[in-house]
């Protein structure tokens, strides 16, 4: 009998141990993560009752604010002016459906909470509100991409190249915020499932085509090839390549034609103005896989741009590994034309002709400029980093006179640039079926301007286009109008409807 019980002491001491333990983890260790969990009571009843903070462009208008509402559901109801032109971006806060874009990525600033103290007083009495998030998104440059790319899927990028910061990142299809956050159940669902139906040509409104899908980027990865041989294999720079109109590979029966049929070769100063395919080729069987993917890496290829949105939301760029290229002629040819497993986000292109825009650096693309408090005091101010050195000073410096030249003379030059905006730019028209089989193109243009002081580095994208068309055709006058507009913008002139500007 004295055993039983003193077993049954040991085991009730073990539980109470186990108690104590399990109190003090709760209490200290986890209390912080459990007073901040969205599933927390008290953060859901705390966020309805006092709503979220707002999230600003770069101008000062409301992206998202928390609007009082009369339902019994919640005293508070987030609502997003600038809708579907800006989804894609700020996000939703979805009350079945979760944080979406900037939304999700600054939750702890927006969602109420207690503030530093400034007082005695609020020192004993701690304040609760919510912070916030000034973005560098100007809405002229935004909406003006929209009205570009007009109902088309695509996507257009712009960012300083200076600093880093996204001033436009809009793609299409795109998608109706308000709906999510409606206290109707039913209009919450009807407006998930328009967010994640795919279009005509599957693609879903929720992943933004701007960031978050890739696509062969074409010749426009010429930019990266030419790189790789001013920085690694110099003495590629002046060789002279023969003029073909098609080459061959020993290990394939795959042939590689020029665009129309002509022939073209020469240094690739002299190649990569007309977008010699054969050429570029040729430079990528002398430059090799390894050496390929060590320039492209050097760019940011294979990682996720540290752009400040949901990282699971954000697609890398993929340049096939040495291993998965082997000891494959053709494929590491087709490789540095930007064909073959070579694909990219508009975002990541956009950042390669940042990187030839700022000297070789690259810098952290960032959507946040501050966070205030709720009394208009600075939490914090962004501060520009550098994300990758990409190349170097020399290099960016002649790859930018070879863009200068396709803008010139080259595959470009019937785009139309302003000659006093001074644009450096590469077209892309990838193929997205080597056998040509569907003949359809993506259609691509990457640029800067101006490109002695470059204030902005762009992408331009346009998916599924016609055999016969190019990136310069379909890419170009969108560039045209966004390198206008936002020179225009930073000159403090309308983006539209000036002798400067784009109708």
């Amino acid at each position: 009998m004295d055993r039983r019980i003193r077993v049954l002491a040991m085991v009730l001491l073990v539980l109470f141990g186990a108690l104590l333990v399990q109190g003090a983890n709760v209490q200290f260790r986890r209390s912080q993560a459990l007073a901040t969990d969205p599933k927390n009571p008290r953060v859901q009843a705390a966020k309805l009752s006092l709503g979220r903070g707002q999230i600003l462009a770069a101008d000062g208008s409301v992206l998202a604010i928390s609007v009082p509402t009369p339902t019994a559901t919640y005293k508070y109801q987030r609502y997003y002016p600038a809708g579907t032109l800006m989804s894609q971006l700020v996000g939703v806060d979805s009350p079945n459906y979760g944080l979406y874009g900037l939304e999700g990525e600054y939750n702890s600033f927006l969602t109420p909470h207690k503030q530093p103290a400034i007082s005695i007083s609020q020192l004993l009495s701690p304040t609760t509100s919510t912070d916030s998030v000034i973005t560098t998104i100007e809405p002229k440059l935004q909406a003006l991409a929209a009205a570009q790319l007009n109902g088309r899927d695509g996507a257009v990028v712009a960012l300083n190249p200076t600093t880093g910061a996204v001033e436009a990142m809009y793609g299409n299809p795109t998608f109706e915020p308000n709906g999510l956050v409606s206290p109707l159940t039913s209009t919450e669902q009807a407006a998930w499932t328009a967010a994640i139906t795919p279009n005509a040509s599957g693609f879903v409104p929720l992943s933004s085509l701007a960031y978050a899908r890739t696509f062969p980027p074409g010749s426009t990865f010429k930019v990266v090839t030419s790189s790789a041989v001013l920085d690694l294999r110099p003495d590629l720079a002046n060789k002279s390549y023969p003029y073909k109109s098609t080459i061959t590979f020993t290990d394939s029966n795959q042939t590689l034609s020029n665009d129309g049929g002509g022939s073209c070769g020469g240094t690739i100063a002299e190649m990569l103005p007309p977008s010699c395919d054969t050429g570029f080729a040729l430079v990528g069987e002398d430059l090799g896989a390894t050496t390929l993917f060590q320039q492209a890496t050097s760019f940011g290829w294979n990682q996720i741009p540290p752009v400040d949105l949901p990282k699971e939301a954000v697609a890398p760029a993929n340049f096939p590994t040495p291993a998965q290229l082997g000891t494959s002629q053709s494929l590491v040819a087709y490789s540095a034309i930007g064909q073959y497993d070579v694909a990219a986000t508009p975002l990541q292109n956009a950042l390669d002709a940042a990187a030839i825009a700022d000297g070789g650096v690259i810098m952290t693309p960032h959507l946040m400029s501050r966070i205030d408090d709720a009394q208009g005091n600075v939490v914090e101010t962004y501060k520009p980093s550098i994300w990758k050195t990409a190349t170097t000073p020399a290099t960016s410096a002649t790859v930018t006179k070879m863009m200068q030249g396709v803008v010139q003379d080259g595959t470009a030059s019937t785009v139309g640039f302003l000659p006093q905006d001074n644009v450096a730019a590469k077209t892309g028209t990838a193929q997205t079926s080597l056998t040509n089989v569907n003949e359809l193109t993506d259609d691509w243009m990457i640029a800067f301007a101006p490109a002695d002081h470059p204030q902005v580095a762009l992408a331009v994208f346009v998916p599924n286009q016609g055999f016969s068309v190019t990136g310069a055709e379909v890419a170009g006058p969108i560039m045209k109008c966004m390198i206008e507009g936002a020179l225009a913008l930073d000159a403090g002139l309308p983006v539209t409807g000036t002798a400067t500007t784009c109708p």
